[in-house]
């Protein structure tokens, strides 16, 4: 035999020894790794909307059917999911027990819940941005390791006898000591779906950051409405109080002149049955204002009671001179939820740029440095740099997968944006259409309560000079009664509409003081 071929064969022998007692350092040092995938896009969810919860909507209805009444609005402000609760105020906020017109709305931003959903959504997105920005920085880590091994060759496969004169190898290799401490370091040079996906996070970012300025906008809406029905409730409580209080006093009329024999008892009946009714009636406004107080304590973060009063009178005063045309310009301009619907836009259009550059190569280079050995005394240093470049050729169709996603995604957000533009527009224009009919209605209410008292004053005349009974009385103080309403209901759509316009045109916190002439 050739002295080559033995060498040969002796080399082919010991081989397994070699790579058994070496394994510990290939583990620490890296054998090549297997192909990568490659980044892949995030994909957005469908609807740029589905996040948001709760609504804040006023709504002025026609009131159905004839009516005698000079009131032909149903105006009503509806709040719904987190909108209508908020956190305890009373220990951060001190509170006198007289709540303020702005104190409300001050409170109602800082407590109400409608924002708190948003404001954690934010922290959310702000989470997943730091996520995908984590792949475009450098990621350092460090590994210490120290492996004391022994083999047994027979268990482990290997033919231990030789056929080589004067070798002898042993059954049991070991135990054997390596030592590694090694720093290492993965940088992305060149991912644009990386870089994509991390500039759609941003988007999202945004997005919830105006979401939030529009949550506020709504709670704005939904307490100041809120404080602006327990104040018609409230005024409704006082007239209905000077209506019992008239109908107390014909009453006792009608009795004493009963008693002297100039009315018949089905006059005092009558009148005792109108006192009794006006009663249950102040009873009823009573009851309506307590609740009326209740669901604003709870909008505000006050104790669910009614163990407060209101310091804010809202007179009727004429709506902002502003054309509807300029309006609906400084909707677009102002409204926080389009902004955020155009952040969305903007985000499910870089998710698509993501996922189309999921065909691109992308560039990464991996590092390490450290010292390695039998053990820490006897190491030496050792370092590696490689550089990899990726090139997409099939994955088994998963990219147009991808890019069908975020192309839905996108065509959808592009919907949803133009109707909320034509959304706008609507909310502008109905809040303009309320507003005028409002502002009619309180013009004719006022004539009409103005009408009614003198027809009431003129028929307590006749009755108290025997001229008429007091049937027409109470039918005139009726009317009245109505008449104090119906001012009362039409002063409250006329504030609630140009609250809506204060919303609907945008950045209400700020521009409600004017809409309502508040001092």
């Amino acid at each position: 035999m050739k002295p080559f071929d033995n060498h040969r064969k002796r080399a082919f022998e010991i081989l397994p020894l070699l790579l058994l007692a070496a394994a510990p350092a290939f583990a620490q040092i890296g054998l090549p790794n297997a192909p990568s995938q490659g980044t892949l896009a995030n994909q957005l969810p469908l609807s740029g909307t589905g996040g948001q919860s709760g609504a804040v909507t006023a709504v002025q209805a026609p009131v159905s059917g004839t009516t005698t009444s000079v009131n032909t609005l149903n105006t009503s402000v509806q709040a719904s999911g987190p909108y209508t609760g908020s956190i305890d105020s009373s220990a951060k906020m001190p509170f006198s027990g007289a709540l303020s017109f702005i104190e409300a709305i001050h409170r109602g931003l800082d407590y109400n819940l409608g924002t708190e959903g948003v404001t954690q959504a934010i922290r959310q997105a702000q989470g997943e941005s730091k996520v995908a920005r984590s792949s475009l920085l450098p990621n350092l880590s460090a590994t210490a390791s120290e492996a004391v091994q022994q083999v047994n060759l027979k268990d482990s496969g290997v033919r231990v006898n030789s056929s080589i004169p004067g070798v002898t190898i042993p059954s049991i290799a070991g135990p054997f000591n390596y030592f590694d401490l090694r720093a290492h370091l993965t940088q992305t040079i060149g991912d644009l779906t990386a870089w994509k996906n991390y500039r759609s996070a941003q988007e999202i970012v945004h997005s919830n950051d105006f979401t939030l300025k529009d949550a506020r906008d709504l709670v704005v809406l939904a307490v100041g409405a809120s404080y602006l029905q327990v104040a018609a409730a409230k005024e409704r409580v006082i007239s209905e109080q000077a209506q019992l209080d008239t109908a107390t006093a014909l009453f006792n009329q009608t009795s004493q002149q009963r008693a002297v024999g100039l009315l018949a008892q089905i006059d005092v009946n009558r009148s005792r049955i109108q006192m009794l009714a006006e009663q249950e009636r102040l009873e009823t406004l009573r009851n309506d204002l307590a609740k009326q107080k209740i669901n604003l304590a709870r909008m505000v973060g006050l104790p669910a009671n009614d163990h407060f009063d209101i310091s804010s009178t809202i007179p009727f005063s004429a709506g902002p001179s502003i054309e509807i045309e300029t309006a609906i310009q400084n909707a677009y301009t102002r409204r926080e939820d389009l902004k955020a619907a155009e952040a969305q836009l903007r985000a499910s259009q870089l998710a698509l740029s993501a996922a189309r550059a999921e065909r691109l190569p992308s560039l990464a280079v991996n590092a390490d440095y450290g010292v390695n050995g039998t053990n820490p005394n006897q190491s030496h240093g050792t370092f590696s740099a490689t550089g990899t470049l990726t090139i997409p050729i099939w994955r088994g169709g998963r990219t147009e997968g991808d890019v069908q996603q975020a192309d839905a995604a996108f065509v959808q957000r592009r919907a949803e944006l133009n109707n909320l533009h034509a959304r706008i527009e609507g909310d502008v224009r109905s809040a303009y259409l309320d507003m005028r009919a409002a502002a009619n209605q309180v013009t004719v209410a006022e004539d009409n309560l103005k009408v009614s008292q003198e027809n009431l004053d003129l028929t307590r005349q006749k009755f108290q000079v025997g001229v008429s009974d007091n049937v027409e009385v109470i039918q005139a103080q009726q009317s009245v009664a109505s008449a104090q309403l119906d001012l009362i209901n039409s002063v409250l759509a006329h504030n609630v509409a140009k609250l809506s316009l204060s919303r609907a045109i945008g950045d209400a916190a700020d521009s409600l003081p004017d809409y309502l002439k508040l001092p």
